[in-house]
């Protein structure tokens, strides 16, 4: 029988891990050049919809200066040649972009 403080500690790591592709995803979007607010609802959206692996090549993305805008930063999203994660970043970043995220 599992105790409950262990199932308590198990649920505890679950969430836990989930915060940190979270917070790095948002992190690099920031530092691509993406505005905090935009890139705190892109990263909220995208960390449900994309693989970690997916999540780890955005937040890595080199950032030379930052883009001057979300289409800048898209370009540089589109030469991963990841159909998907194009997909889910433009998507996000336009809905996120228009409030109508949620």
């Amino acid at each position: 029988m599992i105790r409950t403080t262990t199932l308590l500690a198990l649920a505890a790591s679950l969430l836990a891990g989930c915060a940190v592709p979270e917070a790095r995803l948002r992190s690099g979007l920031i530092r691509a050049g993406l505005p905090k607010p935009l890139s705190a609802c892109m990263a909220e959206r995208m960390v449900d919809r994309l693989s970690l692996k997916q999540l780890m090549r955005i937040a890595d993305l080199p950032y030379a200066g930052g883009a001057e805008s979300v289409d800048q930063f898209l370009h540089r999203v589109r030469a991963l040649g990841d159909a998907e994660i194009l997909g889910v970043t433009s998507s996000s970043a336009a809905l996120c972009a228009t409030g109508l995220a949620g």
